[in-house]
């Protein structure tokens, strides 16, 4: 009976607040058809965000759609000109992030890509841009070449653990770039907490939930039977705190102990600290950009790699153009390095395309609007969520013909240099671009380039020598981030000489 009087009383009181609103002289944009009082709480999609706002604007015609529940309003963009209209047009009322009353529960009210437009946002946003633009992003080669090549020789080893491989490969480098912190394994606890309180998180905070919905739930006792988002928020909390606890205290032993360490975010802080000081606030901020690089970077990496395996596999053809690119221009006598980016443009397709074809965050982090707004006849009510569906824009068959083809060559010309289609708008909008960008684009095209340059990716084979078909199933179940379900296939070093330069290379 208490969550029930609790979310009575809120649905009676945010009734109200909306009375109080009064008529607009424009209409929203259109979207679903509202029931009565809970108008579409019940239309909210659970999974497979992207592609159910796609779906919704075939149904109603139009690239900007609107829907709302409990006097919460979403605004879903499906075109990439509209996205740049009011993301960077008007990025002045734009910039902000909706309000998730949970996020303090979960500990996660000072990360990064949830934080709200203003002085403290900014403060972090300078220490991103210190550390992490295109010139300070190549202080991070040397990790980025040091754990791809550990990768390449877990690949040789065990090629049927593929997938474990990569999320190893993505963790062990954000997490030694932001502490110098190597993981064993995947069972390393700062993994384990990282995991289980990203996707449990996640699942809390994504539009539709029902807490984002009732935010006054969160003061509902936690033994009030049926407050699994309150115990659960408990939960994601202690998990985070372990994220940000355990890598921080191997790094400070590190240091007191005499052993050497890697170079890395916060051992550039701890350093700075000890020579000129710093106070609590900057020491706050360097741990929250730490632990959001961490938590953010590595599952997008981890999607984008799982997404690789099945398109090359099914692609024989582009995975031929690339090895031959990389042959005529690497040679076999080394391992590809950051110095060949500029020469291998097929390589830098093949990036490109699987970003587009793929995008790992579908539907993006939504923007809030911070004043009324109209556009095109259409009314925008401030405080909506304002949500870039990434998913559409890639799949545009006007710019993008045959969409749902993986084709490379879509980014060059007739020369087979690179064409100017150079913006991955899957790293965002606006002011609230991912200011990790570059970091993320030099991972993943040498991940790319390393994987191709020593294996040759096929379909699995059974016991009688039949083929076995790949799934084409994707893991919807987490709202927020799309990952490729596990599946079979062979992974064959290409050569000798290739497996040779692997154990060569190889940095433990």
């Amino acid at each position: 009976m208490g969550i029930l009087a609790y979310s009575l009383g809120a649905l009676l009181f945010l009734g109200f607040l909306r009375l109080l609103r009064g008529r607009r002289h424009l209409p929203y944009p259109p979207g679903p058809p509202k029931k009565f009082f809970f108008e579409n709480a019940s239309d909210f999609p659970r999974k497979a965000l992207g592609q159910v706002f796609t779906q919704w604007g075939r149904m109603y015609n139009s690239d900007i759609l609107h829907a709302c529940a409990f006097g919460r309003h979403l605004i879903v963009i499906n075109n990439r000109d509209i996205a740049e209209d009011l993301f960077e047009r008007r990025a002045s009322l734009y910039n902000d992030r909706p309000w998730v009353a949970i996020l303090p529960l979960l500990g996660w009210e000072f990360n990064i890509s949830f934080l709200a437009y203003g002085e403290t946002w900014r403060q972090h946003r300078r220490v991103c841009q210190q550390y992490f633009h295109p010139e300070a992003a190549m202080q991070y080669y040397p990790i980025q070449l040091e754990r791809t090549r550990q990768f390449l020789n877990s690949m040789l080893q065990t090629p049927e653990k593929a997938f474990d491989h990569s999320k190893q490969l993505s963790v062990s480098i954000t997490l030694k770039m932001m502490y110098g912190y190597t993981p064993k394994s995947l069972n390393d606890p700062v993994v384990n907490a990282a995991d289980e309180s990203t996707a449990l998180g996640l699942s809390l905070i994504v539009f539709g939930s029902y807490i984002t919905f009732l935010p006054i739930l969160r003061f509902v006792p936690a033994w009030v039977p049926g407050t699994y988002a309150v115990n659960a928020a408990k939960k994601v909390k202690q998990l985070t705190q372990d994220m940000q606890r355990l890598p921080m205290e191997g790094l400070e032993n590190s240091l007191r102990d005499g052993i050497p360490v890697t170079q890395s975010l916060m051992n550039d802080f701890l350093e700075k600290k000890a020579t000129s000081g710093a106070t609590e606030e900057e020491e706050k901020i360097f741990n929250n950009v730490a632990w959001t690089t961490y938590g953010a970077a590595s599952d997008t990496t981890i999607a984008a790699t799982e997404s690789l395996f099945y398109l090359i596999v099914l692609h024989p053809g582009v995975q031929r153009r690339a090895q031959e690119e990389i042959d005529r221009v690497v040679g076999k006598d080394r391992l590809p390095d950051f110095n060949d980016r500029p020469s291998l443009p097929y390589i830098e397709a093949i990036y490109r395309e699987l970003m587009r074809h793929s995008p790992p965050l579908p539907t993006g982090v939504p923007h809030a609007l911070m004043e009324d707004d109209t556009y095109n006849g259409y009314f925008l009510p401030k405080g909506a969520s304002v949500m870039s569906n990434i998913w559409a824009m890639t799949r545009d068959a006007e710019i993008y013909p045959d969409p749902d083809a993986f084709k490379p060559e879509r980014f060059l010309n007739k020369d087979g240099k690179l064409n100017d289609d150079s913006r991955i708008l899957a790293y965002g909008f606006g002011r609230r671009v991912c200011v990790g960008k570059a970091v993320a684009s030099s991972t993943m095209w040498l991940t790319i380039v390393s994987l191709l340059a020593c294996f040759d990716f096929t379909k699995a084979r059974d016991e009688f020598g039949n083929e076995i078909e790949v799934n084409d199933e994707y893991d919807d179940s987490n709202p927020s981030i799309r990952h490729k379900k596990p599946f079979r296939f062979a992974a064959k070093v290409r050569s000798d000489q290739a497996r040779r330069l692997i154990e060569e290379n190889i940095v433990n």
